[in-house]
């Protein structure tokens, strides 16, 4: 059983189609969102019971004392692991864009990246990411509660071989974007008007030498500061913007 945790990422999964089983509040929490959450639950026929705290930091096994209660928001709602989606539905799905965007994160390993990432690629209408399965982290409660409840509307690909992945894209008609500070292009320079793929890396490594000899573009975000690179979260933020921006262009 996973959880989800937070006021904000609880309500978007119960709104979402997310298969929730159950929804505890810890007792004394009030105010319009915790209103929102039992409308909604009682909509889908989830029980949504108020819980002392002893109890309620059981579901929060990671959190110490009474950060359970703070980094939760005093709300947990329990579901099913997390059901990825295949290659295949991503590509396939009915709703994808005339121009479509796929992100792919290679081997990205803090939660609270990959948190902040889906979020950033929700909002810019990315049509589904793509993530390693190894050397990576994996979709936590911790992840759904950064995303801000991003990971209830984001089709999501687990790959063992990567490599594989990107051929079939290119298969597909992608063309493969990646993010590296060498033998890079300025990230502007690039017409995004196409089905694109963009990769961006570990957060100490970067992309893998043999991801970047798959792409037909490596571009970068030039740096005026002493510091040489950005935090992989802001930067994926910055590409996926770009990418929008130049989409909505006349």
């Amino acid at each position: 059983m996973n959880t989800i945790v937070g006021r904000k990422p609880v309500l978007e999964a119960l709104n979402s189609e997310e298969e929730i089983e159950q929804v505890y509040i810890l007792f004394g929490q009030q105010g319009g969102i915790i209103n929102a959450i039992r409308i909604a639950a009682k909509k889908r026929g989830i029980k949504c019971n108020q819980i002392p705290f002893e109890r309620f930091k059981t579901y929060t096994p990671d959190l110490p004392g009474r950060q359970a209660s703070k980094n939760t928001q005093g709300v947990i709602a329990l579901k099913q692991d997390f059901k990825f989606s295949s290659l295949d539905e991503i590509l396939s799905d009915p709703k994808k864009a005339s121009l479509p965007l796929i992100l792919i994160l290679d081997e990205i390993q803090d939660p609270h990246n990959v948190g902040a990432i889906l979020r950033s690629a929700e909002c810019s209408g990315v049509n589904g990411v793509i993530i390693t399965k190894h050397k990576s982290v994996t979709i936590t409660s911790t992840v759904t509660k950064v995303s801000a409840g991003a990971t209830e509307h984001l089709k999501i690909c687990q790959v063992n071989n990567l490599s594989q992945a990107i051929d079939e894209l290119k298969e597909k008609g992608f063309w493969i974007v990646g993010s590296s500070l060498e033998n890079a292009i300025n990230y502007t320079e690039v017409d995004y008007k196409i089905p694109i793929a963009l990769i961006v890396g570990n957060e100490e490594k970067g992309i893998r030498k043999l991801t970047a000899s798959k792409c037909d573009f490596l571009v970068k975000i030039p740096m005026s500061g002493k510091i040489q690179s950005l935090n992989v979260s802001v930067a994926t933020g910055i590409l996926l913007f770009e990418i929008l921006r130049q989409r909505q262009l006349n």
